[in-house]
């Protein structure tokens, strides 16, 4: 396993951070900035985690996952266009500093490739789809499962304020979204298993609060 080069992570932050200090969307919404720069080591940790087990290159891994939503610097005029093309844009802002680098081409080409699918699955040059490449989207998705995901989620759909009965029907189709959700194809056998950790997770936490919910007008 390769040793954690901290000077190159280092210059990775400071230029997330950059990019993200110098953007005036962010710093129009400076929630939106500080919950993107979060969301970005979160991913960058799971990645990591993801790398030491996998035996891929851990500065790579972390450096490609800090970046992966580096295009959240832009301004996003048309948003779902926009969002769509995160991550193709994010490769195109990446790949001038990753070759600043000195990282051999091959490298630099694989991270951005990286970035680049990990929304649609659409990079928009040519490119391998290696593990390490599919690393970024998966340790992208790995957060969205997380316990502050959970709260987010109950917090922008109002779930306090919902009537009982759509309360009961937002829990079963969560449940049954997440039971599918677990079985989604990942890039390597460590991502898989950190996934279904997350899914698991979600699914019990929404059990219990199905059960709760059961528990709530009658006498069983």
């Amino acid at each position: 396993m390769s040793a954690l080069n901290m000077e190159l992570v280092a210059k990775a932050e400071n230029f997330l951070k950059d990019k993200f200090d110098n953007s005036d969307f962010l710093n129009a919404h400076p929630a939106d900035k500080e919950y993107r720069l979060q969301h970005s080591y979160r991913v960058a940790n799971i990645g990591k985690a993801i790398a030491e087990k996998e035996g891929f290159d851990v500065t790579e891994a972390v450096i490609a996952c800090l970046l992966h939503d580096i295009a959240y610097c832009l301004t996003f005029d048309d948003f779902e266009n926009d969002w769509k093309n995160h991550g193709r844009n994010g490769a195109k802002i990446a790949r001038p500093f990753l070759e600043s680098l000195g990282l051999p081409t091959e490298r630099v080409d694989d991270i951005c490739y990286g970035i680049a699918i990990h929304v649609d699955d659409e990079a928009g040059f040519e490119g391998e789809r290696t593990a390490f490449a599919e690393t970024v989207g998966d340790a992208d998705n790995i957060d969205r499962f997380d316990a502050y995901r959970i709260y987010e989620g109950l917090q922008y759909r109002k779930f306090s304020e919902m009537p009982y009965a759509e309360k009961k029907d937002y829990v079963d189709t969560t449940l049954s979204r997440l039971a599918e959700l677990r079985e989604m194809k990942l890039g390597t056998a460590s991502a898989k298993e950190l996934w279904q950790e997350r899914v698991d997770y979600n699914i019990s936490f929404y059990e219990k609060l199905k059960s709760q919910l059961n528990n709530s007008t009658e006498i069983l």
